[in-house]
């Protein structure tokens, strides 16, 4: 039997919290939530520590908990933005802080639950919120990639092995990794980094870059 997903909700609005409590308990498999209380300290003390992924109510009775919401992405939680706010700065200042992924409290079920087993299994999960604000993003912010490197950076996600990315496109593996580097340093440069594979792909679908149906071909 699979391991259930465990998420931590942070979240002063008692009503929200049952219902994302009863939707947790109707999905297939079931997540564990475990209710902070409205109480940012306890993500970082048992059960709430050792959850997989944080729902975070970025209003919490006051303004936007920016900091509180940095600190948790710095200690590398996964981290769900869940908030009244709609307007576009405020997702993608949350997107620029590095958290999993933004939804709004409009987004129900149908994008909470899978966002969270995204969270846990630490792959890409863009609702649509995240997607609209990055559609419109033109701020410089958002690296520009040449044809080659989107070109090499699809074929990465799609191949095992830089190799297999070298012969496809017939190129050396060294010009692969060359491309690839490049990336990062374009993301690091905006204050992004992605030093993982994993990391660079959460980016890229994020920036619109590419999308998972270039990934599934």
């Amino acid at each position: 039997m699979a391991e259930l997903i465990t998420a931590v909700i942070i979240d002063d609005h008692p009503a929200i919290t049952a219902g994302v409590r009863a939707w947790c308990a109707a999905a297939t498999p079931p997540v564990r939530l475990i209710d902070a209380d409205g109480k940012i300290g306890r993500a970082w003390t048992e059960p709430g520590a050792s959850a997989q992924v944080v729902i975070f109510d970025l209003q919490l009775g006051g303004p936007p908990a920016f900091r509180e919401l940095e600190r948790l992405v710095d200690a590398g939680r996964q981290v769900i933005v869940y908030s009244q706010r709609s307007d576009r700065d405020t997702v993608l200042t949350c997107l620029d802080l590095g958290v999993f992924t933004y939804l709004t409290k409009a987004e129900g079920p149908d994008h909470l639950i899978p966002a969270i087993r995204a969270g846990a299994e630490n792959l890409p999960y863009t609702s649509p919120s995240l997607g609209g604000a990055i559609s419109t993003d033109r701020r410089p912010s958002r690296p520009q990639l040449s044809e080659r490197e989107m070109e090499t950076l699809v074929a990465w996600f799609e191949s095992d092995s830089k190799r297999l990315v070298a012969g496809k496109l017939g190129v050396s593996i060294k010009t692969v990794e060359t491309y690839i580097d490049r990336v990062r340093i374009k993301y690091a440069n905006t204050g992004r980094p992605a030093r993982t594979k994993a990391a660079l792909v959460e980016r890229a679908i994020q920036d619109g870059l590419i999308a998972m149906e270039d990934l599934t071909g």
